[in-house]
Parts: structure tokens; sequence; C-alpha cells
């Protein structure tokens, strides 16, 4: 008789459990890849009655997928869901589900209340209720996130603008998305700013899952996203007054973006314009706040334009570690000009990049390219911004993303290199098991016939 190859597996030792065992492994390892900051995540859905039935099914559709893309969990990610239209209903609260399945089958649930569109109550109610911790809503703290997400397809019956306003003020951070004939005014009354960032709109519920993604990149946080981020801003007389403010704006809009705190992004600020001034060093300020308000006290210097000479001072002081850069940091340096330079800027340029910094161009009006370009990064493309009129600069803020994970996936970071680097190992073990139960069976065959 020819045993089976699962009685060689037995004779061996090495069963199919074993196997699988080492398969669930990598399994889980992909499964915990991708972590999100921790978050009170409320939804507040529009379901009045001029959302249809099928409408309303590619709403929840949406809530499920970036349901799915969280770390939920009762120290991760928790999810409720408000349901309104002319009254409200607490569909989901942050306390009662704790895994995804479980909050994606409740959301599948939902029905609509097909009346009218009170969405001023809504969030009065979110606030009030669905935020309140004897809804499972967290302590405030600067660790957790509190998030509403707002979908509406219509103009409210009521006010939105001071109620919108009481729940920021409360710590919660609002976007607002709109669907079809929505009123945008009060999208905007809503949102949160930057309002680029916090305001959304698709032209039907058949293709809001294309804002997917969107929402799943805002929650998701790198276990290595350390950085010193250093500006380096003109303020050469071509600029302009009113142009400079906006100009401080358009920074502020950045640091929107960043996840400053002591132990992850710093922020630098440098002005120039025939002399640099260095505006704060990195590590002065730790919190979004005291850099946006040391932002819109910057003075503007006027006079010419020495961007080689600012490049320079780039590179030996303001990522100097006794200047306050951390060593083992990336580095990352943004420049931003509007004119051609006085001085050559292709010694500090190369320098700056040859010293592992991450530099991104900014040019506005009368910028060169090709400067642009020699100061960037590789991919260029990828690096350099330009523009002819300053009231654009909030276009390039939105495409400069200062990704502290090198991959393309924002939450591939150290975890993705530990992941393979397991799996790898894994596959190996899991290989040489293989082999030598191969040589036995060769051997086992061989007494056999």
């Amino acid at each position: 008789m020819t045993p089976t190859p699962l009685l060689f597996l037995l004779l061996l030792g090495f069963t199919g459990a074993q196997v699988t065992m080492d398969l669930r492994m990598a399994a889980a390892m992909a499964a915990g890849l991708c972590k999100t900051r921790p978050t009170d995540l409320v939804f507040i859905v529009d379901s009045s009655r001029s959302v249809r039935p099928s409408e309303f099914e590619q709403v929840k559709v949406f809530l499920a997928k970036v349901i799915e893309g969280l770390d939920v969990g009762p120290n991760a990610t928790r999810v409720g869901v408000v349901n309104y239209a002319s009254r409200v209903k607490n569909e989901v609260s942050l306390k009662t589900y704790r895994t995804k399945a479980a909050l994606v089958k409740a959301v599948t649930k939902i029905e609509p209340l097909s009346t009218g569109t009170m969405t001023g109550l809504a969030i009065q109610f979110s606030l009030n209720v669905a935020f309140s911790e004897a809804e499972g809503a967290r302590v405030k703290s600067p660790d957790i996130s509190k998030v509403a997400i707002i979908v509406t397809d219509g103009r409210p019956q009521d006010s939105v603008k001071d109620v919108a306003q009481r729940a920021r003020d409360a710590g919660i951070e609002i976007f607002a998305i709109g669907v079809g004939r929505v009123d945008m005014t009060t999208l905007k009354q809503m949102a949160s700013d930057p309002l680029d960032d916090h305001v959304d709109y698709v032209e039907s519920y058949s293709v809001i899952e294309k804002l997917t993604k969107k929402f799943q990149e805002a929650f998701c946080a790198c276990s290595n996203s350390a950085t010193d981020v250093v500006f380096l801003i003109d303020g050469s007389k071509s600029v302009r007054p009113e142009n400079f403010e906006l100009v401080k704006k358009w920074i502020n809009q950045i640091i929107d973006k960043l996840d400053v705190s002591d132990t992850k992004a710093h922020v630098g600020l440098v002005q120039y314009s025939s002399a640099v001034k260095q505006e704060f060093p990195l590590g002065r300020f730790n919190s979004k706040k005291e850099l946006k308000e040391a932002v819109k006290k910057m003075d503007y210097m006027e006079r010419g334009t020495m961007t080689g000479q600012a490049l320079r001072y780039l590179t030996e002081k303001s990522f100097a570690p006794g200047l306050g850069a951390r060593p083992g940091v990336t580095k990352v340096g943004i420049v931003f000009t509007d004119g051609r330079s006085q001085d050559y800027i292709g010694d500090a340029a190369k320098k700056a990049k040859e010293n592992g910094f991450k530099m991104y161009a900014v040019g506005v009006g009368n910028a060169v390219e090709d400067e642009l370009k020699e100061i960037a990064s590789e991919p260029t493309a990828e690096h350099y911004f330009y523009t002819a009129d300053f009231k654009a600069m909030t276009q390039i803020a939105k495409k400069l993303q200062i990704n502290i994970c090198q991959e393309e996936d924002p939450c591939e970071c150290d975890s993705l290199v530990k992941f393979q680097k397991k799996v790898e190992e894994a596959l190996q073990a899991l290989t040489k098991k293989l082999e030598s139960m191969s040589k036995r069976i060769a051997m086992l065959e061989n007494k056999i016939v």
C-alpha cells in the first residue's frame, strides 16, 4: 500500500495544522499593518425625503468602506452613527460595537427617516449626546481625536453656523460632504479649517465611494512619523505685503496637515531676502496653535532675493543637531520663492539633497522653473510646484503631501518592513520544513519500493 501524503505528514510529525498556523501568523501580521490614530468618530447622515432609498444604500456602503480602513477597538477608533431628517436618531453609539464586523452589520440595518432636513439639530444632538462620555466618548485629550463626518444633499431647514462653531470649539473636527444640489455655503459654515481639506462635493450618491480613500488616509497614522520640517520663505520686495499674508496662510494650511507634537513633527521657519532671518527654530513650538500664531506674527522683510544664501543657511544651521534638529529624524525643507535668485543656488541645492534632506520647491509669479527643479528632490515632478497667482497657492498646499512614510501607502512605514521581514522568515522556515519533509518522503518511498 502506498502511503497517502497526509500519512507521510503524520509520520513526520508535521501536520497540516502547523502549515495553517504559519500562514495564519502571516495573515495576522498583515491585518495589523495599518494603525489609525485613536479617534472618536461620529458619522452624521442625512436621510431626509430627498435621499432616495437606493441612494441611502450607497451612503451605507461608503460608511462601511471607511470603517473597514480603520483600526477599530476600545483603545483605538470608536465609531458612532447619527441618522437625521426632521428628527434625530442615534443609530450606533461610540460604546456599542468594538469590532469592524459588528459595526458594518449595524450600518447595513439603518433605515432612512424620510422627512425634513434639520442639520443644525443633528449637530447639536451629536455635541450633546453622541460625543458624550455616557455614549462612549473618551475624556478630552490631545492623544484622542474627535471627528464628525456630515453627509447631506440639501439645504437645512434650520441654522447650522452657530451650532457648528460650538462643536468645533469643543474640539470636534468636522468634515462636510455635500451631494448633488447641496447648499455649498452651508457646508462651509459647518466644516473645520482649512475648508479645502474639510469640504467635499460629489455630483451624486453613486460616486460617493470615491471619497473612501481620502478618509481612510485621513485617519491613518504611521509608526515613524517623527520629522523635522523647515520652511524657507522668500520675503523679497517683489512678493508685496498683501501676498505675504497669503503666504503665511499657506504655511499654516500645511501645518494643519502635520502631526505636530514633542515626539512627532517639529517645524522651523526661516525668512530670507537680501539677508536670512530665523523666525523660530525646530522644537521651539510643539503644538499647531503655537506654531500658527508664530507664523501670523512674522514681519515682511522686503529687499532682495538671495535664495542660494538661504539654502546654505538651511543646510548649515536649520538642520544642525545643536540648533534644534533631531538626529536620525527625516528632514524636510520647503522652499518658497516668487522670483529669480540674485545669487547662485546650484551648490547649496546639491548639498541639501546630498545630506539626505527631502526638498520641496514652490514657485509663484516670476519664479524660475529651472531653479525650482534644481532645488527639488527626485522625482522632481513630485517635489516642485508652480502657479502664476498667489491666490492659487491653496491648491499647491493640497497637492504638497509631506509623506513621512517613504512607501506609496501612507500606512506602510516601518511596520511594513517588519511585516515583510517576518513573513519572509516564516516562509523560509516553512520552506526548510517542506524540503526536509520531501527528503524524508523520498527515503520512505525508497524503503517501501
